[in-house]
């Protein structure tokens, strides 16, 4: 088998490794065996999806069920659930579409659920934001933002951020910061610079305060748009995905810089958006961006869906086609989006998300002071990570533990996922409540506790 590499972690936990063989040896049925088998015959191999983990049965609510049965609370969802897994809201409005018989829409029309889906965006999204495009998926939005803001600014240079992901499109991974979407590729699209994110716990300059690094990263972000013109847009994630979390100064300060040198302020909360972190959107903990990219629980843990909200000020480009899509005005995407959105509203996720956010970080900085493989904890609302260390004093990378760790956590019925090879990660859904956050809590003090004790896997 071939040994997994460093950089294949950045993304998540891959499927290459000792640790990997052995989850699939002690939990694979014969017939998971066997579907898993005609999975990783017929698909593609690639280091993130395939040979799969498990084989599912069904997603509901906070969980996932494999085909035995055994349910986990799911702490990724890749981002999709939201409302839950299958909400029955948006079931129910993707059915009634169906029923009615209004679904695809071929281009040059429109359709009611498409027309209030972005009337809805204008008055839920900061204000300014008032004009949308929708498209397939995360990748295609990240794409339409870009060319939209090098139509309007008449400029082809960007300006994004190491380590960060914004999708596997050729366009999108080349303005990505993660080598493992791009390396093997040849020459990615021109003009994709990049800088380094405000990380305070892991800082490569060795400061000690917030306000040192993010005049680093300031300086940083200035020297290239400086030095060189014709920058379109500087784009980001306004919380990192591990997460990190930068101070509201330094956003302020990036939004400055980009009104100062002409360059357009790209937001992607393709996994933010919605009320993970405790606000409709992560941008309303910030600045209000120029474009606002949006996807993965914009089509409602069901569809496939995603797109932009921008002023209407960058309304100026008749003369070309953005976001020539088959599937731009989707009327059953619409349909589930819109219902996703008003079950997230009339629930109150988003504030239940900053209740029980706050409440879990409480928790989890509690086991920091118990166990020492943790290094660091932070999160905003229900997007949470867990940084795991052999060393705290170094902060060196806890790999090969934050590994087994998981396998135990998903052995236990807790499914979550490792960024950069050491930080745990929880995105869960946000109608989870307080008994099952305290359940999975102790669900990971537990399989740490084990790894400490040095109960390998």
């Amino acid at each position: 088998m071939k040994k997994d590499k460093r950089i294949e972690r950045e993304q998540g936990d891959v499927n290459t490794t000792d640790n990997r063989q052995k989850y699939w040896e002690r939990n694979l049925s014969d017939d998971a065996k066997k579907w898993f088998d005609e999975d990783a015959r017929y698909f593609l191999h690639q280091s993130l999806s395939t040979p799969v983990l498990n084989v599912l049965s069904r997603a509901q609510g906070i969980y996932i069920e494999d085909i035995d049965g055994k349910k986990y609370i799911d702490m990724h969802g890749n981002g999709v659930h939201n409302a839950g897994f299958n909400n029955p809201a948006v079931i129910e409005a993707v059915k009634k579409q169906l029923d009615e018989g209004m679904t695809f829409c071929p281009r040059r029309y429109t359709n009611i659920p498409a027309v209030k889906l972005a009337k809805k965006l204008a008055e839920i999204t900061p204000d300014g934001l008032s004009r949308s495009l929708f498209c397939p998926g995360g990748s295609e939005a990240i794409e339409m933002a870009l060319m939209l803001a090098k139509q309007v600014t008449h400029r082809f240079k960007t300006i994004s951020f190491w380590d960060s992901f914004h999708g596997a499109g050729f366009g999108a991974a080349s303005v990505g910061g993660e080598e493992h979407f791009s390396g093997g590729l040849g020459p990615m699209i021109p003009g994709a610079f990049r800088v380094e994110f405000p990380n305070y716990y892991r800082n490569p300059w060795g400061f000690s305060s917030q306000e040192d690094v993010d005049a680093e990263c300031l300086r940083q972000i200035e020297l290239v748009l400086k030095r060189e013109p014709e920058m379109a847009a500087v784009l980001g994630e306004p919380i990192s995905a591990t997460p990190v979390i930068p101070s509201k100064r330094y956003w302020q300060g990036v939004k400055q810089l980009c009104e100062q040198y002409g360059a357009l302020l790209i937001f992607d909360e393709i996994i933010e958006g919605f009320g993970r972190t405790g606000k409709m959107f992560a941008c309303e903990h910030f600045v209000t961006p120029d474009i606002l990219v949006l996807g993965k629980s914009f089509g409602g843990g069901l569809m496939p869906f995603a797109g932009i909200v921008t002023h209407d000020a960058l309304n100026v480009c008749r003369h070309r086609s953005l976001g020539h899509y088959t599937h731009e005005k989707n009327a059953l995407c619409s349909a589930a989006a819109l219902a996703e959105i008003g079950y997230i509203e009339e629930n109150n996720l988003v504030d239940h998300a900053a209740e029980l956010g706050a409440y879990a970080l409480g928790r989890l900085k509690k086991l920091s002071e118990k166990h020492r493989l943790i290094g660091h904890i932070a999160g905003l609302g229900l997007h949470i990570g867990i940084d795991l260390v052999t060393d705290r004093k170094t902060g060196a990378r806890a790999i090969e533990e934050a590994e087994i760790i998981m396998f135990k956590c998903l052995e236990k019925g807790l499914s979550a996922k490792t960024i950069e090879g050491n930080i745990l990660t929880l995105r869960p859904a946000l109608i989870i409540t307080r008994d099952e956050m305290d359940r999975a809590i102790d669900i990971i003090d537990e399989a740490i506790g084990e790894v400490e004790q040095g109960k390998k896997y």
